[in-house]
């Protein structure tokens, strides 16, 4: 009988770890595995590649070998943001979650100056949004909600919210947040995602309970 050849998992994110410089057992150890599988996948990967090996050697002495505390620290992240959906905070209770927070601003800071390391830049890609500042990523979201509300609002039956001042509760409230869609559309300053989402669900936003010109007879 015929001894089956064991195949590996792919794993491309263990190759680039180990031709960034980290060892086998760091690799391992990083992602929660044991170390035989870990290098039976880069035994076949440097079978593959030739050159992956004098490319491990030569990173371990550079800058990838001083990453491998940042690594820890890019994995923490990466793993809250999977469980809570949520980036870590520097107001949170927690001191490991402020500590977090810090570490991805410092990150953020790396990435807009252009010296981010190639590994970490490699492994928050896995969060596609994580350069985004919290603030405008609340701004965002307060956006969004807002944007729902108006739309179920609408669906309901209701005219166009208005912001007078004799208008109260959630009429008014949408009816001053709509008025500044509007202005930022008239003056250039409205994003063009935003306008196109506006344009799609609501169309008539712009003009609102104006009524439309009389076409001349």
């Amino acid at each position: 009988m015929t001894k089956k050849r064991r195949t590996a998992t792919p794993h491309p994110e263990w190759v680039l770890m180990y031709r960034k410089g980290l060892s086998r057992k760091k690799i391992a150890e990083l992602t929660r595995n044991d170390v035989a599988t870990v290098s039976h996948y880069i035994s076949v990967a440097k079978t593959a590649d030739p050159a992956l090996h004098a490319e491990h050697a030569a990173a371990a002495k550079g800058s990838a070998a001083r990453a491998v505390p940042g690594l820890k620290r890019m994995h923490q992240v990466v793993a809250m943001v999977e469980a809570t959906g949520r980036y870590p905070s520097r107001n949170a209770e927690d001191r490991a979650e402020r500590e977090l927070a810090q570490w991805l601003r410092r990150r953020r800071r790396d990435a807009e100056a252009g010296i981010l390391n190639p590994v970490i830049r490699e492994g928050l890609a896995a969060l596609p949004d994580w350069q985004r500042k919290p603030r405008e990523a609340a701004g965002q979201q307060k956006w969004q909600d807002r944007f729902r509300e108006l739309v179920a609002y609408r669906a309901a039956g209701h005219p166009w919210p208005r912001a007078t001042p004799t208008v109260t509760g959630k009429e008014h409230e949408l009816g001053v947040w709509l008025r500044g869609q509007r202005y930022k559309y008239k003056h250039g300053q409205l994003q063009p995602a935003r306008a196109q989402a506006l344009d799609t669900a609501l169309p008539g936003w712009i003009t609102g309970r104006k009524a439309a010109p009389t076409l001349p007879q």
